[in-house]
């Protein structure tokens, strides 16, 4: 036998281990790390044969090895290579007679010439014989059970060999063949552990741009997402803001956790300083989403009193029962992120406003790796910004409109250039400051509200302004025209912002005039059209020229953004947000064009509770109640005290005018003293139209004539019989309705 592993062996330099069926005992090479490389390499082997059902006595060992219980191990044992040659995977001692195919009478024993393994026969295929298909399986499981092998090691000269003995208990894993059990869940997605219930309360938002605010609500915790204001509409006489109405929320303050905000625009963070004065709970929000709202907490005073908490995208914070993931996306403005919102019935996503930018201007693109992980764990419903769905195709990258101002600036070079966009496009601002360098002209930045994200965005080195590039206004005039840029608001056409005073030659420091390209780098939010049209005829009437076409992209997704998405997360429920009534509904086909059920589509109004129910048998939804939602109106420092009916007056007043109607009497004996005298404002010019107002005068003589003789002393009687006896003689008069206003003065 030492012959026969001379033979195999040779002059190789790899170490032989040779395994024998003794009783041993020494442990004093358990330190030897070719030992453990060794056991490890076996172990492999026994692994492989034991997964197919077979005892393992080495791999390809020859029959004389086989017959004497022995495994010989050369060169690299590890990787399956044998001193009787290579075999093919799957290839046993037992499976083949010929152990080798050696043509050329190879050795695979570490390639030594010294020592010949096999001999010739034939076409030089070894033939040996087949014995250890007649041993019992039973009996060489016992035998490996019980015996452990000795361990030989032959140094690379071949000349130092030294023997150690070995226990079983040193080799537990070679004691006993080592058996593989796949995973019975292989190939099976974990079920989900989900059981409860969440509520989904939509307080503003939705059939509607701006004022967002969505409430989701589980037995123990409640988050708002988003506290947006939306801007007055036409009729809103007097309104200054609208924020939403949080009766709802005030009643369940017990339930509160905080505020989690999705970006930085006026219609998602604009309501905190009014809302925060009713409700102090912590807010959370990524990084300059939360320097902005610092700011406006500032201005009110209120930095102090609320808790903030920064938040980078992929961290979680935990609410109870609700835990919110921050996902990274793409919008007008830096740092807006979704939220995956893991709730006791399932994962809810809400997109907030997003695009899919493969190329932004600054930052990362849209973390669509994350959304496809979300779907693939399961995602119960996602609320999805709604805005775009009605255009085709893809929104495009905000690079696009870079070399649009490129263009702008290369044709205009003899012209003061005045861009209105918004405030918030901190993008967009990037890219109207690095066309002004490129041609060496001055920005000038008007507006408070764009003066005040701009500064902050710079601080945060989201903007990079180089140096010297920024002026102020008050240094406007030191420069030629053609060397300066004004990136200012009122691209809305609001009355008072900056363009719109320029445009009315109310500013101070700026006056528009022939020389002048205004750049519109914006689209009129939907009923803003006439506000924006009437800025535009102002400025053509100064003789400016006007540039709106290719100047702006939109920061919300079109179909096919909206299709990629629904594709990724596979939301069982499909809740559109953001958009008027026509947007949700287009949103809502699009989900459904992908997969989503058409009953699982869901459009829901503001103040609906929407439920989700899990358990053993899946999910369910259920409105079941309305809760309070609206608006709040805002005039100047009053919060509420503006309602239906004063704006009801306001609009009357606007459209019909008001008449006053004074008279006195005496204290005690009730008579008519003095009066009754009319007085008009916005009604009719009294000047021309004495006759008219005599007539109306005698009229109420007459009501209160006939009041006093009646010996009538509730005063509110009399004016309101004033008030009715006057308004039907208007109306058959001229056909008009004024505001009548009755006041009776006591001496």
């Amino acid at each position: 036998m030492k012959e026969e592993q001379k033979r195999v062996s040779g002059d190789s330099p790899h170490r032989i281990v040779n395994f024998n069926r003794k009783n041993l005992t020494s442990k004093e090479a358990l330190e030897e790390s070719s030992l453990h490389r060794a056991g490890r390499g076996i172990n492999k082997l026994s692994n492989r044969r034991s997964g197919a059902g077979k005892d393992v006595q080495g791999e390809a060992a020859s029959p004389k090895t086989a017959r004497s219980g022995k495994i010989s191990i050369t060169g690299r044992a590890a990787a399956g290579r044998t001193a009787a040659g290579r075999t093919a995977a799957g290839r046993t001692a037992a499976g083949r007679t010929g152990i080798g195919r050696s043509e050329g009478a190879k050795n695979t024993a570490g390639k030594a010439p010294a020592g010949k393994a096999t001999s010739k026969t034939g076409e030089g295929r070894t033939v040996e014989k087949r014995t250890m298909a007649t041993e019992s399986r039973n009996t060489r499981d016992a035998e490996r059970s019980s015996v452990l092998p000795t361990v030989q090691f032959t140094s690379r000269r071949g000349s130092n060999t030294e023997k150690r003995e070995y226990s079983s208990e040193d080799f537990p894993l070679l004691a006993k063949p080592m058996e593989i059990q796949e995973s019975k869940n292989k190939g099976k997605k974990p079920k989900h552990t989900f059981q409860g219930s969440v509520k989904v309360i939509p307080l503003g938002g939705l059939d509607q741009i701006g004022m967002n605010i969505t409430a989701i609500e589980t037995e123990d915790s409640m988050i708002i997402v988003d506290c947006g204001l939306a801007f007055p509409s036409f009729n809103m006489l007097g309104i200054d803001l609208v924020i939403p109405d949080i009766t709802y929320i005030k009643s369940q303050i017990h339930k509160m956790k905080g505020f989690v905000i999705t970006h930085g625009h006026e219609d998602h963070i604009g309501a905190l300083p009014y809302v925060l004065q009713q409700i102090n709970v912590p807010i959370y929000a990524t990084k300059l989403t939360m320097a902005l709202i610092q700011k406006k907490l500032v201005e009110n005073g209120m930095d102090k009193l609320v808790k903030m908490k920064t938040m980078k995208f992929g961290q979680n914070v935990n609410f109870g029962d609700l835990k919110v993931e921050f996902v990274k996306t793409n919008h007008s403005i830096q740092d807006a992120s979704a939220l995956a919102i893991t709730t006791p019935a399932g994962v809810l996503i809400h997109t907030g406003d997003f695009k899919v930018d493969y190329t932004p201007v600054f930052g990362d693109q849209i973390d669509l790796q994350r959304f496809a992980e979300l779907g693939k764990n399961g995602v119960l419903a996602m609320m999805s910004d709604s805005t775009n769905a009605e255009k085709p195709g893809f929104t495009m990258s905000e690079r696009t409109v870079g070399r649009t101002f490129d263009v702008i600036f290369a044709e205009h070079q003899n012209s003061r250039i005045i861009v209105a966009t918004f405030a918030s496009n901190v993008d967009r601002v990037q890219q109207i400051i690095n066309s002004a360098v490129k041609y060496n002209r001055k920005v000038v930045v008007e507006g408070r509200s764009m003066v005040n994200v701009i500064s902050v965005a710079s601080e945060l080195e989201y903007v990079h302004i180089p140096e010297g590039t920024l002026i102020d206004i008050e240094n406007l005039k030191d420069y030629p025209d053609e060397q300066t840029v004004l990136i200012t608001t009122g691209s809305q056409g609001e009355s008072m912002a900056a363009l719109s005073r320029m445009a009315s030659g109310m500013h101070r420091k700026v006056h528009i005039g022939p020389n002048d390209v205004v750049v519109m780098s914006s689209h009129p939010i939907p009923g803003n059209e006439l506000a924006v049209d009437h800025v535009v005829n102002e400025l053509y009437k100064l003789h400016a020229k006007v540039i709106m076409q290719d100047t702006h992209v939109s920061g919300h997704a079109c179909a096919e953004d909206l299709k990629l998405l629904y594709s990724l997360v596979k939301p069982k429920y499909a809740i559109p947000f953001h958009g008027e009534f026509h947007h949700r509904r287009a949103a809502a086909l699009i989900a459904e064009s992908v997969g989503v059920e058409k009953d699982n589509c869901l459009l829901i109004e503001n103040g609906d509770v929407l439920e989700f129910t899990t358990d053993g048998e899946g999910s369910s939804y259920s409105i079941k109640e309305k809760v309070q939602a609206g608006g709040v109106y805002v005039d100047g420092l009053g919060i509420g005290d503006v309602g239906n009916i004063v704006l009801r007056d306001r609009q009357n007043l606007s459209q019909n005018g008001i008449i006053v109607v004074v008279l006195t009497l005496e204290r005690y004996s009730g008579n008519l003293m003095a009066g009754p005298d009319l007085i008009s404002r916005g009604f009719v010019y009294v000047r021309e139209s004495e006759d008219l107002m005599e007539e109306a005068r005698l009229a109420v003589q007459n009501i209160v004539d006939n009041c006093l003789q009646s010996r009538m002393n509730d005063w509110g009687k009399i004016k309101n019989l004033i008030k009715d006896g006057l308004s039907d003689f208007l109306w058959k008069k001229i056909k008009r309705n004024p505001v009548i206003l009755p006041v009776i003065m006591e001496v």
